[in-house]
């Protein structure tokens, strides 16, 4: 039988993305599966991002990851967007099948299945606060609302884009949604189920910084999340775990997110242990 030399390609668009682990995880998930694919992380700018898919296109790679920042940028390019992506407003990730460019968000995804999988919490009926309005935090917001969460509060520094995050997720879904501006310290509720740090302070190399937030009013079984995952143990997370909180770190999503990319990409279900192992050896 005449051996195939045809690796396939997939990888991440960004600048920068010299740091993005991505690739770690993914080629770890590749091998353990004995697929000849690849997994390249390439700097791409602002400018060239519509040549990169045209040559995505070209060379038939079966998909890419977009991070910082072409996540809405890439938009125009696709042939068409998931439900999820399209209330996001933003594309974390493509599948290419069979020529048509499909864009989807596994971020919030991702969170979703950490929630359930490593902190086995179902967030239906649940109280959740998320800091932050970017990327992470209006993907983390859809997934939730769709799960059927019970309250939803977001607190930003940014009233207007707050505001604005809260408006568009209001129009997608019909759900009720409150907003905070984040003014002086953040005293945490005592009925919060669930928190989650979307924002990217405590992010390396500032691994030092917390969210102006106070855990003081919580409840004992109040979950903390962070989205950060370089370090996975940011301040925020050491401060829950030494008053005894449940906490869910940045990895769990990370990897998740992956988790759902190759299964997108090759239709093969993801060998999740391998996954993670690498992507914590990579980062610990």
């Amino acid at each position: 039988m005449a051996k195939n030399y045809k690796a396939e390609l997939t990888g991440v668009f960004g600048q920068p993305v010299a740091e993005n682990p991505t690739g770690v995880m993914q080629e770890a998930a590749f091998q353990a599966c004995g697929l000849d694919w690849r997994y390249l992380t390439m700097e791409v700018s602002p400018a060239n991002l519509a040549d990169a898919f045209r040559g995505l296109r070209a060379i038939g790679m079966k998909g890419v990851n977009l991070t910082i920042p072409h996540k809405v940028a890439v938009i125009p390019l696709l042939d068409e967007l998931s439900r999820e992506a399209a209330l996001i407003g933003a594309v974390n990730t493509v599948i290419n099948r069979d020529g048509k460019l499909i864009g989807e968000n596994t971020d919030g995804k991702g969170f979703l299945r950490g929630l359930r999988q490593d902190a086995g919490i179902n967030p239906q009926g649940k109280s959740v606060v998320i800091l932050g309005a970017g990327g992470a935090a209006r993907a983390i917001a859809a997934e939730l609302l769709l799960a059927g969460v019970a309250q939803l509060h977001i607190v930003n520094r940014s009233e207007e884009r707050g505001l604005a995050m809260v408006d568009h997720l209001k129009a997608g879904t019909g759900k009720e949604i409150t907003f905070e501006a984040w003014t002086g310290t953040y005293l945490v509720p005592s009925d919060v189920d669930v928190l989650v740090n979307a924002t990217s302070i405590g992010l390396y190399p500032n691994v030092n910084d917390m969210p102006d937030v106070s855990l003081a009013a919580a409840k004992g079984d109040l979950l903390v999340c962070d989205a950060v995952f370089n370090p996975p143990m940011t301040p925020l997370l050491a401060l829950a775990k030494d008053r005894g909180l449940p906490i869910l770190d940045g990895l769990s999503m990370l990897v998740y997110q992956g988790v759902i990319g190759f299964e997108r990409w090759t239709g093969q279900q993801a060998p999740e242990a391998a996954m993670k192992e690498a992507l914590r050896n990579a980062l610990l």
